[in-house]
């Protein structure tokens, strides 16, 4: 039985470790099956970390962003798709914060830890746009959204539209079982093969004027403290990604110890002793543990941003998302490094399909294409040389 969150014990990352350890229990069973987590999605909500970043005030436990990544580093280093359910799920719930009244955020945090609501997302920005028509006092959403994860799972989802006649981006969140909403059962990728990251179709799907966020009539850019969305996702990628590389860095470590044999060529006794192998797991830690430290590090300097609120400036929001950038190249780079070369000190038998450790690569090299590393990259050069800050995308 994995203990819970309650006001008495919020321990959250002893729950999330308790959870992590059952997950792996199951972890190569359904990656090879792939389709949604049921039973991993119902301990998740039975162990109160939904409502992590929700206010106190509102019954959630108002913990801070770095706590909250490091819980999805967490469940990540036994199941990436579940760290990333996870991790989405709690910048989906801010999304009211960043975008809508302060009675939005009231309402939706509430209504979230009262029925304990899971968030999805139909918002990514690569697809052509949803569009949102107006319809006397309410809204039209109609259009197809090809990566949408999570919501196959969800209570309610966040959708981002454009409106026809105004031209202007807004989002919203409405129920996922809303009459229109076509969730469709169509991921079947490599890697993170249990996010229901697939499609999801909208065909004229009724959106009341209150539950788009913020002014619908508006086309003022968003404030520097509402474009913070995307450093943050960014970040919950960088956990992601740290998250895997730590769970196959652990699970080559114990096979090394009790599987691997010494090469015919080596005088060492054992595996653990042959000193090519151990210089590898000596470089393997040097970077995860540089990556641990950094993003340990941007956490903080988003938590730092993320309590300016609406004082924060432009050229700070700015310097937050080329920090996450450094985090986000220097966590890629890593973590596929790492998820390849587990496979050099093991051995052969480590690449037995029964094992599927290769998992770990393929869930790194899935979603490390989400988007360009080299644009990260880029971005991070283009400060440092010129001193301009990224433009605000959903991407940047």
């Amino acid at each position: 039985m994995v203990t819970v969150l309650n006001k008495e014990s919020t321990d959250f990352l002893a729950v999330a470790t308790a959870l992590a350890e059952k997950f792996a229990q199951t972890a190569v069973l359904r990656d090879a099956k792939g389709g949604t987590p049921t039973d991993e999605l119902k301990q998740l909500r039975e162990s109160g970390l939904l409502k992590l970043v929700l206010p106190k005030e509102y019954g959630g436990f108002g913990e801070t962003w770095p706590n909250a990544l490091k819980v999805v580093r967490e469940i990540a280093k036994t199941d990436g798709s579940l760290g990333q359910l996870l991790g989405y799920h709690y910048f989906n719930t801010v999304v009211p914060l960043l975008f809508g009244t302060a009675e939005q955020y009231a309402h939706y945090s509430s209504e979230s830890v009262r029925h304990n609501w899971f968030s999805g997302d139909a918002a990514n920005p690569r697809d052509p746009d949803l569009i949102v028509t107006p319809d006397g006092e309410n809204f039209r959403l109609n259009g197809l959204k090809n990566f949408a994860t999570g919501t196959k799972a969800s209570d309610v989802v966040v959708i981002a539209g454009t409106r026809q006649d105004l031209g202007n981006l807004v989002f919203a969140i409405i129920p996922s079982d809303r009459q229109g909403v076509q969730i469709n059962d169509d991921w079947n990728y490599i890697g993170q093969r249990q996010t229901d990251s697939g499609s999801v179709a909208f065909s004229n799907v009724l959106i009341s004027r209150d539950e788009i966020l913020g002014n619908p009539d508006s086309n003022e850019h968003p404030s520097p403290f509402a474009t913070l969305i995307t450093p943050l996702g960014q970040l919950v990628f960088v956990n992601l990604y740290l998250g895997i590389a730590l769970g196959a860095f652990a699970e080559a470590k114990q096979y090394t110890l009790t599987q691997t044999r010494p090469w015919i060529l080596s005088s060492a006794e054992t595996a653990a002793q042959d000193p090519y192998i151990i210089e590898q797991y000596g470089n393997l830690w040097v970077d995860l543990a540089a990556t641990i430290s950094h993003a340990d590090h941007v956490a903080s300097v988003l938590q730092t941003a993320w309590e300016k609120g609406e004082h924060l400036t432009a050229t700070e929001r700015g310097e937050v998302a080329v920090s996450v950038a450094t985090a986000k190249v220097l966590s890629t780079r890593v973590a596929l490094d790492v998820t390849s070369k587990i496979f050099e000190v093991t051995g052969a038998r480590f690449a037995a399909n029964k094992y599927r450790f290769d998992r770990y690569w393929r869930n790194i090299r899935t979603h490390t294409l989400h988007d360009p590393v080299a644009y990260k990259v880029y971005e991070v050069g283009n400060w440092v040389l010129n001193k301009q800050i990224p433009t605000f995308t959903l991407y940047t």
